[in-house]
């Protein structure tokens, strides 16, 4: 099991799928600050809410300069069909099965539930600074008040 990379090290420049068949990676954003938020599942409670909070702030993310991409291992489709669902405003992005920016950070690591032992996704954000060094981190998110803690540090740098 991996260590959580933490705020001081370069965010890996690792591609990503979006829903609409395109790619996307951390340097796509050079120059800007960016907010990359890992989450399980799609159509999950706790990951419904996290996308829901930071869509209803982004417009707010964008007057700060402040690009905002929401990532899992669900399937473009997938993702597509959550954005539909829940009219969300920010991007998402689908991490690679295997050797993705998840397995990078050290967030796609051994869980335990109900005895068994999976793979599964720490809930992560990241804030980057314009170059490109991870800003600050928060591991093993708690979904309530998250978006507006990410907001206000984002502000702030």
């Amino acid at each position: 099991m991996s260590e959580f990379m933490e705020a001081g090290a370069n965010m890996p420049d690792i591609a990503m799928e979006t829903p609409d068949g395109g790619s996307v990676k951390p340097s796509d954003f050079a120059g800007q600050k960016l907010v990359i938020f890992f989450y399980p599942k799609d159509n999950t409670p706790g990951c419904t809410t996290e996308a829901k909070d930071f869509s209803a702030l982004k417009s707010e993310f964008d007057a700060a300069g402040v690009a905002v991409l929401g990532v899992s291992k669900d399937s473009p489709k997938k993702h597509q069909n959550f954005i539909a669902k829940h009219d969300l405003t920010v991007p998402l992005a689908t991490d690679p099965e295997s050797d993705g920016l998840a397995d990078a950070l050290g967030i796609w690591t051994e869980k335990k539930m109900y005895g068994k032992t999976y793979l599964g996704m720490v809930r992560s954000t990241y804030l980057v600074g314009a170059d490109g060094v991870i800003a600050q981190a928060w591991n093993k998110v708690r979904v309530k008040g998250h978006a507006q803690d990410v907001l206000d540090a984002a502000k702030a740098l």
